[in-house]
C-alpha cells in the first residue's frame, strides 16, 4: 500500500480522486498546506492550484513521481518536472488508475526485490 498525496482545490474532484486511490488499495493523503511535503510515494496534483506547482517541485527533488490533473493543457513549467502523467479533465478514471500503476511500479518492484 502506497501513500498518495492529493492536491486538488475542488472538494468534489478531490473526493473522487481519494475514492480512486482507496479503491486501488492505497492511502490517500490530502494536502492541507504547509511548507514541508508529506512522506508519500506519489502525488496527484492540480498544478494550477495556488501552491501546487511549488509543492510539485519539492516532491520532484525528493524523487516522488508526479501525476498532474488539470483542465488546461500542460505548459513548459509543468513539463520540465517530467510528470509520470498529465491528465486533462475530464478524464476517465481508468486513466488515473493506469497512471498511478505506472508511477508506482518502480517502488513496488524495489519492495519485492
Amino acid at each position: 500500500m502506497a501513500r498518495i498525496l492529493i492536491v486538488e482545490p475542488h472538494a468534489d474532484i478531490r473526493s473522487l480522486l481519494e475514492l480512486v486511490v482507496r479503491r486501488l488499495g492505497h492511502e490517500p493523503v490530502v494536502h492541507k498546506g504547509g511548507a514541508e511535503p508529506p512522506d508519500v510515494e506519489a502525488a496527484v496534483i492540480e498544478p494550477g492550484e495556488g501552491h501546487g506547482l511549488s509543492l510539485a517541485r519539492s516532491l520532484k527533488e525528493a524523487g516522488v513521481p508526479l501525476l498532474f490533473t488539470s483542465i488546461f493543457p500542460p505548459d513548459r513549467d509543468v513539463l520540465e518536472l517530467e510528470p509520470s502523467a498529465y491528465l486533462v479533465k475530464p478524464f476517465p478514471l481508468y486513466a488515473l488508475e493506469a497512471a498511478l500503476a505506472v508511477a508506482l511500479a518502480p517502488a513496488e518492484l524495489a519492495a519485492t526485490a
